[in-house]
């Protein structure tokens, strides 16, 4: 077939506008609606749960003209001139980007298998190879721990005793702090504890920043201390936390504020 010059310039023109018109989801009183909108909330709400379809994207389609129409009649009202619209923007578009800075943070200080290796053997130095079962007694002055260490001592009960301790947590259950690591308690009282023989108590009073403390040892047990593999992605987590902290602080310390 041979098409003649005006013909052929009209079929020209219409291939060269066919991928302007693709970028363009729809035209609304003259504004165009990019289709990237529509691949990007897409990508928002399968990471919410919901399953990528034509129906879906129909659906964000007429979402995104219904938005579209509204902002049009909210510029034509100048509500979007007001100061405290300007300021909900202006937060808005903080939150936005900082996300952005977070991932990119993230993506060029990634979080190295020999990082979480090190800290994980770190966690298993500080918790200790033992579980030490204990329970304690917590009063407020140190005479009234030694007045129940010397109860303890003529025969009163170890779990009737506890019910005046200051401790919420263990005062109704006879004192019982179930199994623990030493590294769980403050370090006058995990020394006090691991000082002690299974079903001995402190003969003093332990004093600590919460007050003062009458401590038995019920048993001890080999510590179980759970697989890299199992606690990989919380020490990861907990790791890309800690960079992202400095990170601000860094740039905390360099910026000038008045």
């Amino acid at each position: 077939m041979t098409l003649k010059p005006a013909r052929l310039l009209v079929v020209l023109f219409a291939a060269a506008a066919l991928p302007v018109m693709a970028q363009n989801l729809a035209v609304v009183n003259g504004k165009k609606i990019p289709s990237s909108r529509v691949e990007l909330m897409a990508k928002q709400l399968a990471s919410q749960g919901q399953q990528d379809s034509p129906q879906l994207r129909a659906m964000i389609k007429e979402e995104l003209i219904n938005r579209e129409i509204l902002i049009q009649e909210a510029d034509k009202r100048g509500l979007g001139t007001s100061a405290d619209v300007k300021n909900q923007v202006e937060i808005a578009r903080q939150s936005i980007v900082i996300r952005a800075l977070v991932a990119d943070f993230i993506k060029k200080n990634p979080i190295s298998d020999a990082d979480i290796k090190a800290e994980y053997d770190k966690f298993k130095a500080q918790a200790g190879d033992k579980e030490y079962h204990a329970r304690h007694i917590l009063v407020e002055k140190e005479d009234d721990a030694k007045a129940i260490i010397a109860k303890l001592k003529s025969g009163d009960k170890f779990e009737d005793l506890a019910k005046q301790s200051k401790d919420p947590g263990s005062a109704d259950k006879g004192g019982d702090l179930d199994w623990a690591t030493p590294a769980s308690y403050v370090k006058p009282f995990s020394d006090a504890l691991i000082a002690l023989q299974k079903g001995q108590i402190t003969e003093t009073p332990v004093k600590s920043d919460f007050g003062y403390h009458v401590i038995k040892l019920e048993d001890v047990r080999p510590a179980k201390v759970p697989a890299l593999e199992e606690v990989k992605p919380q020490i990861a987590e907990t790791l890309q936390q800690k960079k992202l902290q400095a990170f601000q602080q860094d740039l905390r310390k360099k910026a000038k504020v008045e």
